[in-house]
């Protein structure tokens, strides 16, 4: 049986959960961060079956740099958890036929639990934990997950009763903005990478940090910090082009993907159409508040050939002008 620790813990975690209120993408991420120390896991990761795929929909740990990954459902034990719609337990990796040994070996683990999550009646996803070592997970863990995999369940069921009915758009989508989630962001990153690869096509990343969020929060408050959000969110999408992903990656962070685009003038050109977008004053309630962001590029394949790379040199570019930037809190 769990102990009174873990007990205690789920309900923190529950706490945790209603305090978020129907953001589906941040409950994700929350449970599986929070799996983690729950079950000594290594890593931890929710997946959705869309198609004929399971896709990494949140993820934590050694997982975490696999978000968005898609397997094949018909050859994975995620898969065949959905499929049974019952708790799947893997001791060793390399012995057990059901798992995507490949896949295993890609990501580190050797043993697993997949907890199948309900949505109106149907599993539509699981949740996982995972450890780097054999025979790591006991049958008490089994118990943990299962109530976690209830949480996470009436999330999706009440994410989607109350706001859009489409399950795996309120999983892919930011609560505030409306814009792809951090998810969605890599899922949609990781195909076009390997479709200019193949095509032998350039692409883009551009990472966007808002500048002054906190001034904003600290001197008007939340709901005004909330609503510049919002502004900046609408701005970037109307700066962006219809073929060009955008996302907020979490806080005062955005992000754009740019395919296709011309090295280096077309990630030139919409920085400049980000920021001419970006810079007029926003008024709001009466209020003039100024925002502001720093913005920083990076081409594929040109300043990296895979996703950790690409990320890297686009933070480090937007980070450097931001610590040039004076950062407004606004008002006039």
């Amino acid at each position: 049986m769990p102990s009174q620790k873990q007990l205690i813990e789920i309900i923190a975690i529950q706490t945790e959960i209603a305090k978020l209120g129907l953001d589906l993408g941040e409950v994700m991420a929350l449970v599986v961060d929070r799996t983690l120390p729950l079950v000594g896991a290594d890593g931890a990761a929710i997946e959705l079956a869309e198609g004929d795929d399971m896709v990494y929909r949140a993820a934590a740990g050694s997982a975490g740099s696999h978000l968005g990954l898609r397997l094949r459902r018909d050859s994975s034990l995620s898969g065949l958890c959905v499929q049974r719609g019952e708790i799947l337990r893997c001791d060793d990796s390399e012995t057990d036929a059901r798992v995507d040994r490949e896949a295993c070996r890609r990501i580190g683990v050797r043993s697993m639990i997949v907890m199948p999550l309900m949505h109106k009646g149907t599993v539509v996803g699981v949740l996982k934990a995972m450890s780097a070592r054999p025979r790591h997970f006991l049958k008490r863990d089994e118990t943990l997950l299962g109530l976690l995999s209830e949480v996470v369940g009436a999330a999706m069921f009440f994410a989607t009763k109350l706001a859009n009915d489409d399950l795996f758009y309120q999983a892919t989508h930011d609560a505030l903005t409306d814009l792809a989630n951090r998810s969605l962001f890599m899922d949609r990153l990781r195909n076009v990478l390997a479709r200019s690869d193949r095509e032998r096509q350039p692409a883009g990343v551009l990472m966007i940090d808002m500048d002054g969020l906190k001034q904003i929060n600290d001197n008007f408050g939340h709901r005004i910090g909330d609503a510049a959000l919002k502004e900046l969110a609408r701005r970037i999408k109307g700066a962006a082009r219809q073929s060009d992903t955008v996302a907020r990656l979490g806080g005062d962070e955005f992000a754009v993907i740019l395919t296709p685009v011309d090295q280096p003038a077309g990630l030139d050109a919409a920085m400049q159409r980000l920021s001419q977008g970006i810079s007029p004053p926003f008024v709001y309630e009466g209020q003039t508040y100024v925002l502001q962001a720093s913005i920083g590029a990076a081409a594929f394949p040109d300043d990296g050939q895979d996703i950790e790379k690409l990320l890297e040199v686009a933070d480090l570019r937007m980070y450097t002008l931001k610590l040039a930037n004076r950062q407004p809190a606004a008002a006039d």
